[in-house]
């Protein structure tokens, strides 16, 4: 009763009514913000959203042309590409990244170095949604493992592709090179140029070294598009739209892989350089180095350990001494010099000097010993080439003069890289009087022309830059660009001859005189290189060479037993046949190889046999 007395119905219907209005006002307005909201993104805003669906449903990609094939001048396969099954990972796609990779690990197992190689790849710069590879080459067994659990692993995906493979593997590895995974520096150089990003947005692969590198523009091929509808997993549903990619040209080498594998066989066991260039056309035949390695490791990445035992061992497989290793031409120097002399009116091939076996200057105390410490007796040019008589060379040098002998001696081609395609080559060393004054401060003095004379002292030369010189010698004076490219495509390359001039001497008939004495550096009984004879088939313009690598002091005599076998001097031999009508011109060095009639000269002879031999045939 007491309670009863003190409600008021009425009061509480209005209060309830006056809430009851509120809260209808308070949604009513709700429903117009959320309208409102609904009409802004569906009218408004319907050109960006629907944009941003079609993106997230439909996709543009680029795809990766096939790389050109190189082949030799046979037609052999130098360079081809293989199919392959990659593991991807698209971070954007991946939900939970960390435990993607557990789980993958635990499918396949990463080795050590593919974890390091994973994290390094995590770790660079890409482009949005840019698959990272995970691991190469997966066999059959890791392919089904991965499709049954691909559900459990979004972002994950096995690609095919083509992979860059060398089958005659190490004969190539220097000339050749080899292709690898595009690192951070080089995707760099390639985002400051629009038209290379766009080239390379589908190409993980670039050439490395070698014609691989040089060619990298005709052998790359244009990428191609294609427009492809996607799943809420990122998983492609069918393709729209595609725009095929344009391959990467082939292109010919004047290599000839018969020469490329005699090489190797012939250097087995030696350190050395081999390079071989047909006179008539400048193509270089064989560019061989001495040990080589196996370009594929390289291709998909290449173990630390490989490459530690590649890198570590003391007889540097890696080098390629063709192109950058340079050494004192030694006697291989005497027909240019020869030549130098007679051009700068020093001699005549009839002059005769008496060699007593050494030879001093004026006003000094040193003396310079011949390699016959009892000396030629008397010599002229042609027997002191034969016999490689050094004092004669002495004599002659002082009094040609360095002004006259460098400028000569340049002509051929000595202390630049005058091919048309090996940009990396070393230019080898020409001295004279400037380089000395830039290098030492010092003036050039007689006793370094007396060095110069016999190809000592300062001077040095690649294989390559050797062989270059004996072609032009071959083809009396005449230059043709020592190259590798042959044909791009089906389309033989022309190469200009460009400001390069060819050498004219002043007596023409010196030409034929040299290689004369040349033929009898093996035909000659007192020839130095005489033992080549017995195996003589067609005839050889040569010369040998020693390059000392170690001083020896002025009274002693060299012992090869005392000094330890890479002390020991170098061997070198240049020649070119036929010597009448001369086709292949071919040096070779092998480096503490000593006596080059035992060493570089059977490699050499092999080498034009087999390529005249092959020719006639």
């Amino acid at each position: 009763m007491w309670e009863h007395s003190f409600r008021d119905p009425r009061q509480e219907r209005r209060l309830f009514r006056s809430r009851a209005i509120i809260l209808g006002l308070v949604i009513f307005l709700l429903l117009c913000g959320l309208a409102w909201r609904m009409a802004y993104l569906q009218i408004t805003l319907h050109e960006k959203y629907r944009d941003l669906s079609e993106n997230n449903r439909m996709q543009l990609r680029p795809v990766s042309p096939n790389r050109g094939l190189i082949y030799d001048r046979n037609g052999v396969l130098l360079a081809e590409n293989i199919p392959s099954y990659s593991l991807t990972l698209t971070p954007e796609r991946a939900q939970d990244q960390q435990h993607t990779l557990t789980f993958l690990n635990e499918l396949i197992g990463f080795s050590e170095r593919e974890w390091e190689q994973i994290e390094t790849r995590l770790s660079q710069r890409r482009r949005p949604f840019e698959p990272i590879v995970l691991k190469h080459r997966l066999s059959e067994e890791e392919i089904a493992s991965i499709m049954v659990n691909r559900n459990f692993m979004p972002g994950i995906d096995v690609e095919a592709q083509l992979v860059r493979h060398y089958p005659h593997g190490e004969d190539f590895a220097h000339v050749l090179g080899y292709v690898g995974r595009i690192n951070q520096q080089e995707q760099n150089q390639l985002d400051l140029d629009p038209e290379a990003k766009r080239r390379y947005s589908a190409t993980r692969f670039i050439g490395k070294t070698g014609a691989e590198k040089r060619y990298e523009d005709i052998l790359h091929g244009e990428v191609g598009y294609e427009k492809v509808e996607t799943n809420a997993r990122g998983r492609v549903i069918r393709v729209i739209e595609r725009q095929d990619p344009a391959p990467g040209e082939d292109i010919t080498l004047h290599l000839d892989i018969r020469l490329q594998q005699l090489a190797r066989k012939e250097m087995q066991g030696m350190r050395g350089g081999l390079v071989a260039i047909d006179i008539e056309t400048g193509g270089i035949l064989s560019l061989y180095s001495n040990p080589s390695f196996d370009p594929n490791l390289f291709v998909t990445g290449i173990s630390h350990a490989d490459y530690a035992a590649l890198r570590d061992n003391l007889d540097l497989p890696l080098f390629d001494r063709t192109t950058r290793g340079q050494y004192p031409p030694a006697s291989t120097l005497k027909p240019f010099v020869g030549l130098a002399f007679l051009e700068s009116g020093s001699t005549s091939w009839s002059e005769t000097i008496t060699d007593h076996g050494w030879y001093q200057l004026p006003n000094d105390e040193r003396i310079y010993r011949d390699w016959k410490r009892t000396g030629h007796g008397l010599v002229n040019m042609e027997r002191a080439m034969v016999e490689s008589c050094d004092t004669y060379f002495y004599e002659m040098a002082v009094r040609a003069g360095i002004d006259n002998i460098s400028p000569f001696l340049a002509q051929f081609g000595f202390g630049r890289n005058m091919t048309l395609d090996i940009p990396n080559a070393l230019p080898g060393l020409l001295p004279d009087r400037d380089w000395k004054r830039g290098r030492h401060g010092n003036f050039w003095f007689a006793g370094d022309t007396v060095n110069l004379g016999i190809g000592q002292g300062y001077m040095l030369v690649t294989p390559l830059q050797l062989a270059t010189a004996t072609a032009v010698l071959g083809n009396r004076g005449k230059w043709q660009i020592p190259r590798l490219i042959y044909a791009q495509g089906e389309q033989p390359v022309e190469v200009a001859h460009g400001d390069i001039a060819d050498i004219q001497l002043k007596a023409p008939r010196d030409w034929d005189r040299m290689t004369t004495a040349m033929e009898k550096v093996i035909t000659d009984l007192r020839g130095t290189a005489h033992r080549l004879h017995q195996r003589r088939t067609y005839s050889i313009a040569a010369k040998t060479g020693t390059a000392q690598v170690v001083g020896i002091k002025q009274d002693e005599e060299y012992d090869s037993e005392a000094l330890k076998e890479r002390l020991r001097d170098h061997a070198l031999f240049i020649a070119y046949a036929p010597a009448d009508n001369p086709k292949i011109a071919v040096a070779v060095v092998i480096e503490n190889g000593e006596s080059a009639a035992r060493t570089a000269g059977p490699v050499a002879q092999s080498i034009i046999y087999e390529y005249l031999g092959g020719a006639e045939g």
